[in-house]
């Protein structure tokens, strides 16, 4: 695997001509890559102290709309700058992209310097500073699920996203066979990652026609995210160039199972596993017992960054391996958290909630808050789910609806001491946008069930 560059690797490849443009990129509400393509010599020059980008960036919807409404900007305002800190950390070549290489930024206020709160890599940034003021580092890892397409994305759009074929015709979960057919896209997905520094473990095949899967190995909490957004670009970047459209929504068809992108996550003191105890059921330590209970109780608040739109609540059914109910169990896919690498150092909770639309940086950022509060707490954890948790009754419920995820984000005490009035009256805005922007819509059920016969 290729480490990301250094600045000195970067000069050098300017000089060698094998580096002429610079891809300086930060992070989104909806996490996508947003940013400005800098010639190599102009980022070296002055882009690698800071550069800036209208402050709209963290007050849009879905399809780039300036919204009204939000206190951090507004057309009253005059919608401002943000400052964009390059983190050298982060650079990379982009080996799809002929002579690029790519930077993630921090944002910052364009006048006093400070972290911009509603920033989503700022709010995993704070808790994770949380986490290492408690002597704790915590360590994740992200699936990412997605679905690719016959034909590209402009057909697709040009057909009014109608008539939808994929890749695969048939259900592909582990095939070998099947996913050979898609090798052509999902080989340079893995190498180019491979190659910036992502450490891809592997790509297969998932429980629907056309549907993948690729894995990451685990890092510490920022770097996570980090390569789950970069790697959800890539797909889409490379699956484009081989003329095919790829898919991250939740769910894209009524009778077609949805996309997720679960969380494992673990905390670390030094470089032992702080979740692990020899002695323990399970060999769960008493700080993940309490960690895990922190998961369970704030759930409901929590899922509106793991469930951001409409759409994502189409996902949760049952007997579709997303789950309806916040149980954790012991290897139970049919529960909200599953207790993974029982009786091994390598034990850790998997959150099943967050669907493939997720913004990594919030998802994560959410679990870390509800955890280590948990912790904070000294909250007991109940025991675990045996069985088909679908069924149970006296199992609490994932919010099933995007106005139910409002009411319980917007309502909660411990996110508003987490991360601030501002930043959760900011995104629960956003999503009573979305909310507000679907409720206008007339939809294709609408018109075929009552056109006539209403």
């Amino acid at each position: 695997m290729t480490a990301p560059l250094t600045l000195d690797d970067l000069k050098n490849a300017a000089r060698a001509g094998e580096i002429d443009t610079v891809l300086v990129c930060v992070v989104d509400m909806q996490g996508r890559l947003q940013g400005k393509r800098f010639h190599v010599s102009n980022f070296l020059e002055h882009a690698i102290e800071e550069t800036h980008c209208c402050n709209y960036l963290f007050a849009t919807d879905l399809v780039m709309s300036t919204p009204e409404g939000f206190a951090s900007t507004s057309w009253a305002s005059g919608y401002g700058d943000y400052v964009m800190k390059p983190d050298l950390a982060t650079l990379r070549r982009v080996p799809w992209l002929e002579g690029t290489a790519m930077i993630l930024c921090d944002v910052m206020d364009h006048h006093t310097h400070a972290p911009v709160p509603e920033s989503p890599r700022q709010m995993l940034q704070k808790q994770i500073a949380r986490a290492e003021a408690m002597g704790l580092t915590p360590m994740m890892a992200t699936e990412l699920e997605f679905f690719l397409y016959a034909r590209s994305y402009d057909e697709i759009r040009h057909s009014g996203w109608r008539d939808l074929e994929t890749l695969s015709p048939y259900n592909q979960d582990y095939s070998i066979q099947l996913t050979s057919r898609e090798e052509y896209v999902m080989r340079p997905v893995r190498n180019h990652l491979y190659a910036m520094g992502v450490p891809v473990e592997c790509t297969k095949g998932e429980a629907e026609h056309g549907q993948e899967e690729l894995n990451i190995r685990y890092a510490d909490a920022l770097t996570c995210a980090d390569h789950h957004a970069i790697s959800k670009h890539a797909v889409k970047e490379i699956a484009h160039q081989q003329g095919h459209g790829a898919t991250f929504m939740a769910k894209w068809q009524a009778d077609k199972v949805g996309s997720a992108a679960h969380i494992h996550q673990s905390l670390f003191k030094g470089s032992e596993n702080a979740f692990y105890d020899k002695d323990g059921a399970h060999c769960m330590s008493q700080t993940m017992k309490h960690y895990v209970a922190g998961l369970l109780k704030y759930a409901p608040e929590v899922t509106l960054f793991m469930a951001p739109y409409i759409n994502s609540y189409k996902r949760f059914a049952p007997g579709t391996f997303a789950p309806t109910k916040t149980a954790w169990s012991v290897d139970n896919r049919t529960a909200g958290f599953r207790l993974v690498g029982e009786d091994t150092k390598g034990v850790r909770i998997e959150c099943r909630i967050p669907g493939s639309d997720m913004n990594p940086y919030l998802a994560c950022a959410a679990q870390l808050a509800a955890g280590l509060a948990g912790i904070e707490e000294k909250l007991e954890l109940p025991a675990p789910a045996q069985g088909d948790v679908y069924g149970m009754d006296d199992v609490p419920d994932v919010p099933n609806t995007l106005r139910a995820a409002i009411d319980a984000f917007a309502g909660s005490d411990m996110l508003r001491a987490a991360f601030g009035d501002g930043v959760i009256e900011h995104f629960a805005h956003a999503a009573r946008i979305e909310q507000e922007d679907f409720d206008r819509a007339v939809t294709d059920y609408e018109l075929a069930r009552g056109f006539e016969r209403a």
